[in-house]
């Protein structure tokens, strides 16, 4: 079972406040016997309590006179330097408290800003609103269009980049945070239509028919042989095959 926390406040009752002393004194100095036995450090304390003539101290009054003594021959810069009294423990106390609070109220201020903009998309008169509330209104509307300007324009950046450029930013971002991104995979190519050569390759075969010997040379030669109902030559036996695939 958790423990509950402890309210600190003066305890009204005498002997529950004698009790509490007595337990939290005994810790107390357990507390600094081990931090001077674990950190090797030279530490004392001394608990003077109402209706005692004798303070408690750990390790022993002459060794806590010895400490002190040194302490008081410190510069009085040294010794100041991280003192704290009750006064300046509160002052910081209340500085963080009201910083706290100023956070809060910011942050509930927001809150419902945020909800007088989603009242006013739905139709509420704004006319009953102070010069502060329209203000602040006012600071939330310019906020939000400020944030969907920005993101639109990252948007319109990131559809406005090519393909390349984006794996290209992909692998340097991958490559700044030292992980590796797998792009990726390129749909394969399309095949050619039906009946379509490749222009390199056509070209390629028709220079290879040029400079095959003698086909223009047999072409003449035969030429006169052939009689009036021949005069039309078949294309495809007589030129090279090379050129009509």
């Amino acid at each position: 079972m958790a423990r509950s926390k402890v309210r600190l406040s003066w305890i009204a009752n005498d002997s529950t406040r004698r009790a509490t002393l007595k337990k939290r004194r005994k810790g107390l100095l357990k507390k600094v016997e081990e931090l001077s036995i674990l950190c090797g450090v030279d530490a004392c304390a001394v608990v003077y309590a109402p209706n005692e003539h004798q303070p408690h101290m750990w390790p022993s009054p002459p060794d806590a006179a010895r400490i002190l003594l040194r302490f008081r021959n410190l510069p009085q810069i040294e010794r100041t330097r991280k003192m704290i009294n009750q006064e300046s423990f509160l002052h910081q106390r209340v500085s963080k408290l009201m910083e706290q609070l100023r956070r809060l109220h910011r942050e509930n201020q927001e809150i419902e800003m945020t909800k007088l903009l989603f009242e006013g998309l739905r139709g509420r008169d704004f006319d009953d609103l102070c010069i502060e509330d329209a203000s602040a209104l006012t600071w939330t509307v310019e906020t939000k269009l400020r944030m969907i300007y920005e993101k639109r324009e990252e948007v319109s950046k990131r559809l406005a980049m090519s393909p390349p450029q984006q794996q290209a930013a992909a692998a340097l971002t991958a490559t700044a945070t030292g992980t590796q991104q797998s792009l990726p995979a390129q749909p394969p190519a399309p095949p050619p239509p039906t009946g379509w050569s490749n222009p390199v390759n056509h070209g390629q075969q028709a220079v290879e028919a040029v400079q095959q010997p003698n086909w223009v040379t047999d072409v003449m030669v035969n030429w006169p042989q052939q009689d009036s109902d021949n005069l039309l030559v078949d294309l495809t036996t007589t030129w090279p095959a090379t050129l009509f695939h």
